[in-house]
């Protein structure tokens, strides 16, 4: 469909890596976050994975208090990520079962993968799983996708080596631990949906960071890292027409200045899914 001028462009909002933790540190920036996100009037949110900190149900009931605008209508569609996994493994159910699915709105087509598995249950074990037959699935999903939508591909783990953020990935990565790692056939899933669709929206790394791929086919991919949106109190916007990108995506920052974690945030449910394997150990 040709671009017209007449045309209202619509705002596609991609945020990750909450970790909902019931503090009042994080119910602060999730509010903040929500705030702005209704002063732009974005059209969809997406949130790629890690929206629970332990994968608790109380975490996740808190997370639909905060996005109850965009849930109630509709508008927002969010995956697993590995922090929701453990615990009481919310995380399983937001896909209802499956690996992919795809979500259709208005000039939208996004297809959705769970890139955790059932190692995720550990806490510790925190890389991604993708599989040949995951990568056909995301294939065949794109065989649906709109001519006039702008397309997308979400999941949680990175799909493409980055730079290593905290001591304990350097530790692993020397290890040869798959901890801190891309997922396996990252690669092998970006050649298959290489010129077939927009963007690939992924969380998991704290920093952002965007690579432009090119043009392998009929549309040009890009790969975007959110970033955790709590931490840096910000999140990206696409503005998109005709299944295009109008305009660079832009960084949208929160009324309320970003408060950064400390490693306090992951050490002590570390120590305590530890106290809990040791706990079922014993007795």
């Amino acid at each position: 469909m040709p671009i017209s001028f007449n045309m209202p462009s619509l705002k596609l909002a991609h945020l990750s890596d909450l970790h909902l933790d019931m503090s009042r540190e994080s119910d602060a920036a999730a509010s903040s976050l929500v705030k702005t996100l209704a002063a732009q009037d974005v059209d969809h949110v997406v949130v790629t994975g890690d929206l629970t900190h332990r994968g608790s149900q109380a975490e996740f009931q808190r997370f639909r208090e905060h996005f109850a605008p965009w849930m109630e209508t509709g508008r927002l569609t969010f995956i697993p990520g590995n922090h929701d996994r453990p615990g009481e493994d919310v995380g399983s159910g937001f896909m209802e079962g499956r690996k992919v699915h795809t979500v259709e709105k208005a000039g939208l087509f996004l297809v959705c993968v769970d890139s955790t598995g059932e190692h995720n249950r550990n806490y510790f074990h925190s890389h991604g799983e993708l599989t040949e037959g995951v990568v056909d699935e995301v294939g065949h999903a794109l065989d649906a996708a709109p001519k006039d939508a702008l397309v997308a591909v979400l999941l949680h783990h990175h799909v493409m080596p980055l730079p290593l953020e905290s001591f304990p990935e350097w530790i692993a990565t020397k290890m040869g631990l798959p901890h801190a790692s891309e997922l396996a056939l990252g690669s092998r899933l970006l050649e298959r949906v290489g010129g077939r669709c927009d963007l690939v929206l992924h969380g998991h790394r704290h920093i952002p960071n965007e690579t432009d791929l090119g043009s392998p086919g009929e549309r040009a991919l890009r790969v975007y890292n959110s970033g955790s949106s709590t931490d840096l109190g910000r999140f990206r916007v696409f503005s998109h027409m005709a299944g295009r990108l109008v305009s660079e995506p832009e960084w949208c920052q929160a009324a309320e200045p970003a408060k950064p974690r400390t490693a306090v945030h992951n050490v002590r449910p570390a120590l305590q899914y530890l106290v809990g394997q040791l706990g079922m150990a014993l007795f």
